[in-house]
């Protein structure tokens, strides 16, 4: 469809780039940009995600570990662990695979990334970077976003930018991102009144909310660039945030599931590997 936003494309290219990084940092230095997950317990979508992003790592020619710790491992074990990943010289991104098992504190485990190794740009130093808008790495899925509206050419500056989600790793980073392209941003959530009110006055309307095909035709300005961050499991397949069917007629641009913004994420993640790594070598 001509309207569809191809995000394996723009991912594509961005692993290009980040594989031709990583060649020269290996040519120039004798370095090679290494990535490091951390995955506890068994969770099974979270073992597809790990695996995709390590297959992804090998076909940058980056060097790859792939901790998986059992799930019954303490809080304690897991910060060690981490502590031992965070100096270790050959790793110069890593990410903690997200959900956690019940009896561990997420945020605690985030807090024991180091920033300078921070591929997903969600410790509280990166935000913090990010909501002062001053360089570091970025959240992988909300920059994502923004690298599908360049590559679209899609007008950023002076248009209003609508989130419908305020969590820690998209709606919030999200609004920070827009707005250092220069957009009007407003963050709607579940005790917005009227959301469709609200929603309908966006130019670019990021859906980040977690409830699948929650946002219909009538949530939609004619004309709008429709962003669908929600991957949704049901028994039929995924299903993003958007009603893809109502929304897809009517908008100017729109991301489809799968295919979409997934892609970006990953491909990000790679991206703020490399930059760590040329950082980590210049030292």
């Amino acid at each position: 469809m001509e309207n569809l936003i191809d995000g394996k494309a723009v991912a594509a290219r961005v692993r290009v780039d980040v594989a031709t990084r990583v060649a020269a940092l290996k040519a120039r230095t004798g370095v090679q940009a290494g990535l490091a997950t951390v995955m506890v317990g068994e969770d099974p979508a979270s073992a597809v995600y790990v695996g995709n992003k390590h297959t992804a790592c090998h076909a940058a020619g980056m060097a790859s570990f792939d901790v998986h710790l059992p799930g019954d491992i303490t809080q304690g074990e897991l910060h060690a662990r981490i502590d031992e990943i965070c100096a270790d010289a050959r790793i110069h991104g890593m990410i903690v695979q997200m959900p956690l098992p019940h009896h561990l504190d997420e945020a605690a485990a985030l807090d024991r990334i180091v920033y300078a190794k921070d591929a997903d740009g969600l410790t509280p130093a990166a935000q913090g970077m990010l909501a002062t808008l001053r360089p570091g790495p970025r959240p992988a899925t909300p920059n994502g976003v923004i690298q599908l509206l360049k590559a679209y050419d899609v007008e950023m500056r002076g248009a209003h930018a609508v989130i419908v989600g305020r969590s820690d790793i998209v709606g919030k980073p999200q609004a920070h991102l827009l707005l250092e392209q220069d957009c009007t941003v407003t963050i709607c959530h579940s005790r917005t009144r009227d959301l469709a009110a609200i929603t309908r006055q966006a130019d670019i309307l990021v859906a980040a909310v977690g409830r699948p095909r929650m946002l219909t035709a009538e949530h939609v300005r004619p004309g709008a660039v429709v962003i669908d961050v929600g991957i949704n499991r049901l028994p039929e397949g995924l299903a993003g945030d958007v009603d893809f069917a109502s929304v897809q007629p009517i908008a100017r641009l729109i991301t489809p599931v799968p295919g979409g913004v997934g892609p970006m994420t990953i491909a990000m993640l790679l991206h703020n590997t490399i930059e760590a790594a040329e950082a980590a070598a210049s030292d």
